[in-house]
């Protein structure tokens, strides 16, 4: 189940910290994206599947000081809503798959001539 958590960090130094904050979150398990948020993009929003949020909180406690834990929700509505405002009429190619089966063996039926008379006589 996908997941968009919301955690507010404080920065002390600017670029650094966001730095520190954006390596932190990546090297957790499950995260697939991560974007600052809020008014003075004090807030970092990270999606992703089956993430431990309180883990999350706490590695970014370890970097930054300050982080807090202000909301945990689930994505799938809003990916609906945003597959129906796609154009309706490009439509992404499916390849076939390949099926392996039992490969096909001809064979002929060869008449048995012992019992006719000779054909030449």
């Amino acid at each position: 189940m996908k997941q968009k958590v919301v955690i507010k960090v404080s920065f002390s130094g600017e670029k650094k910290s966001r730095t520190k904050v954006m390596q932190a979150a990546v090297g957790v398990p499950g995260v697939e994206s991560i974007a600052f948020g809020g008014e003075d993009n004090d807030q970092i929003v990270v999606i992703g599947d089956s993430l431990d949020s309180v883990n999350l909180t706490c590695l970014l406690r370890k970097k930054v000081r300050f982080a807090e834990l202000l909301s945990v929700s689930s994505v799938e509505k809003e990916e609906e809503e945003e597959e129906e405002m796609t154009e309706p009429g490009v439509q992404p190619m499916v390849w076939p798959t390949l099926q392996a089966g039992v490969p096909q063996y001809y064979y002929t039926v060869v008449p048995d001539n012992r019992n006719e008379p000779c054909s030449i006589m």
